[in-house]
């Protein structure tokens, strides 16, 4: 799987044994974790690659304070007490937790967190807020962070695009652009992509053509994980949960924020755009494979196939700067020093049947091709067919393919 991947799995695991003392006030200043998250769930399992180099950025996150809670203000609070006003140069905790919870509907608000650009090294993490909300039919956590994205990047754009249900099983999940050119996203999933657990997660983005992303999350439980769930769906409404993150008011805190240079999104591979067509293009003639879906990110892509015997999962990676092939499997070196690894695995998300055939190839350069298939179109669902939909040696040969040396 990619070092993405690997590392998120590695965490999700890890991270489910944590009990930390505060989990409301993880989400009021982690939600950019939580966008992180679902960008990582997006790229399903490839193989496996450099944890130290995903490491680095994951430890200057926790660095950054990206992760923990600070700004509680604790107590029970009325919804509609009016909020401080919030000023074009930054906001306190105080005066978020005040605007967030001035515009939640009618209801009891209990332990409030916030976080303001005033907190912080630099203001590193962002203004955010959250709040366990009860309607009177049970508690469930909220939280909204708002934060000042390059709205033309496509790091920005997959935040308010659906995922691919290949990568993630979610009930609903719809996208749309408004009237003023934002875009808006609405995911009804759960918190676990297996349903392991009943909770589920309701997340509202929207990202604005001047860079302004409000994204809000809500749970049918007081936490987002380790909590029994109180109510069968969250708090908000669908309807309420967009009120909450098209308010006008959170434009000023975001555009108060500093815009990011326009060279901040460092291009690490090719567009996922170029991916998915040139992946498409390999696929062996004369197997009858047919296109149903398709995902991606920058260096990644991932299609939904089938030959008429059911459907399978085929994933890429296109990197630079590795050294060698995720261990496990057949290893082996071609005459032009290009290390390739084969490997046939069980699956590792739960899927009932599930295996994985992976070809993984890192040239002389560090220039890396790793390509898996799957026998089933969501690795957190059942398999659909016996083997996954290419052979070894077909995965080998679209790994090597040269057309990749020269994808841009």
């Amino acid at each position: 799987m990619p070092f993405e991947d690997r590392l998120g799995e590695v965490m999700r695991r890890t991270g489910d044994s944590f009990e930390p003392e505060d989990r409301r006030g993880l989400v009021a200043s982690g939600l950019v974790r939580g966008r992180r998250r679902l960008a990582r769930r997006r790229t399903a399992a490839v193989t496996g690659s450099v944890l130290a180099l995903a490491a680095v950025g994951l430890g200057g996150a926790y660095a950054a304070g990206l992760v923990g809670g600070t700004g509680d203000t604790g107590g029970a609070a009325s919804v509609a007490s009016p909020p401080k006003p919030i000023e074009q140069s930054g906001s306190t905790g105080e005066q978020m937790v005040a605007l967030f919870t001035s515009l939640l509907p009618p209801g009891t608000v209990t332990g409030q967190q916030g976080r303001g650009t005033d907190q912080g090294p630099k203001g590193f993490g962002g203004p955010s807020a959250s709040a366990v909300f009860d309607d009177g039919k049970g508690g469930g956590l909220v939280g909204l962070a708002v934060s000042r994205v390059d709205p033309h990047s496509e790091a920005a754009g997959e935040q308010a695009a659906c995922p691919a249900r290949s990568a993630r099983d979610y009930d609903a999940c719809h996208a749309e652009t408004l009237a003023d050119g934002s875009r808006y996203m609405l995911f009804q999933g759960y918190e676990y992509p297996d349903r392991r657990e009943p909770t589920k997660e309701w997340r509202a983005v929207l990202l604005t053509p001047r860079g302004a992303l409000i994204d809000a999350s809500e749970w049918n439980a007081p936490a987002e994980k380790g909590a029994k769930v109180s109510r069968d769906t969250p708090p908000l409404t669908a309807e309420q949960l967009k009120s909450l993150v098209t308010a006008p008011q959170w434009l000023s805190v975001a555009y108060g924020l500093k815009a990011p240079a326009k060279n901040d999104h460092r291009s690490t591979g090719p567009s996922a755009e170029a991916v998915e067509k040139q992946l498409a293009a390999l696929l062996p003639a004369g197997k009858g494979l047919r296109v149903l879906e398709k995902d991606g990110q920058e260096g990644y892509a991932s299609l939904v196939v089938d030959d008429g015997n059911g459907r399978g999962l085929v994933q890429i990676n296109v990197q630079t700067g590795m050294s060698d092939v995720s261990p496990g499997g057949e290893t082996s070196t071609l005459p032009d020093g290009t290390l390739v690894g084969l490997d046939k695995k069980d699956g590792e998300k739960g899927g009932a049947g599930v295996v994985g055939w992976t070809a993984d190839t890192v040239r002389p350069n560090g220039f890396r091709v790793v390509v898996s298939a799957f026998n089933t179109g969501n690795q957190n669902q059942a398999a659909t067919r016996a083997e996954p939909p290419l052979t070894l040696e077909q995965l080998k040969v679209i790994a090597l393919d040269p057309h990749w040396l020269t994808l841009k």
